[in-house]
């Protein structure tokens, strides 16, 4: 297993010490925090003050020759796909918890981001954590083992979820059966579908995440 201390990658925004929030990005099966860092400079007009980290996931990606994973879908057995969430997630919880730490910050300071299997990581995590986050902002995700999360969640942040109806990875369904999970115990879930958007993120679905991020993290749009 990789230590949660050896997460890294792409950072853009305020030095510790300086930063105001933190945005976690985390990005999709197969990509790496490159993919995601971008969002940054649009996510920042909204939360000027914030820091944007986007660690590469843990594993290489075992269905190509490139890229990370979170964990691995060549098994789809539900059992191993939540087994692998859970080892993620002991990582991701680490790396919160230290990224916090170094820049002075709490959980009411914190946005987690994720696109795809970086979604599944983020609705993982967040509702589980001792504290909630100020936001979760999911694109094009799904939530795994929705049946689990009532006994396991310890907090209940605001979450927004971003599909597009023509998704050909994540089908479009999955953000319904995610919001009425989280909505039955008690999140705060906003969900919006982009009509013939496939699996990705349009300039709607950025500008939904910065609002949602001005609203939660408390600083004011700016307008271009």
């Amino acid at each position: 297993m990789t230590d949660p201390i050896d997460l890294d990658g792409p950072r853009f925004g305020p030095a510790p010490g300086q930063a105001t929030a933190l945005v976690v990005l985390l990005h999709g099966l197969g990509a790496d925090g490159n993919d995601l860092i971008s969002l940054a400079p649009y996510f920042a007009r909204a939360v000027p003050g914030a820091a944007f980290v986007a660690p590469h996931a843990p594993e290489p990606c075992d269905m190509a020759p490139f890229g990370r994973q979170w964990f691995s879908l060549g098994n789809r057995d539900p059992a191993e796909i939540l087994n692998g969430v859970r080892a993620a997630a002991a990582r991701l919880d680490g790396f919160l918890d230290m990224e916090l730490a170094r820049f002075g910050l709490d959980d009411a300071r914190l946005a987690l981001v994720g696109f795809s299997q970086g979604t599944m990581m983020a609705l993982h995590v967040a509702p589980r954590r001792a504290r909630p986050c100020a936001a979760v902002i999911g694109y094009s995700g799904m939530l795994i083992g929705p049946d689990l999360l009532a006994g396991e969640m310890r907090g209940r942040p605001p979450v927004l979820l971003v599909h597009g109806e023509a998704d050909e990875i994540v089908g479009f369904p999955a953000m319904a059966a995610a919001a009425a999970a989280l909505a039955a115990v008690g999140l705060e879930v906003e969900a919006h579908a982009r009509p013939g958007l496939g699996h990705g993120i349009d300039e709607e679905g950025i500008h939904l995440g910065m609002a949602m991020l001005s609203a939660r993290l408390g600083a004011p749009m700016e307008h271009s």
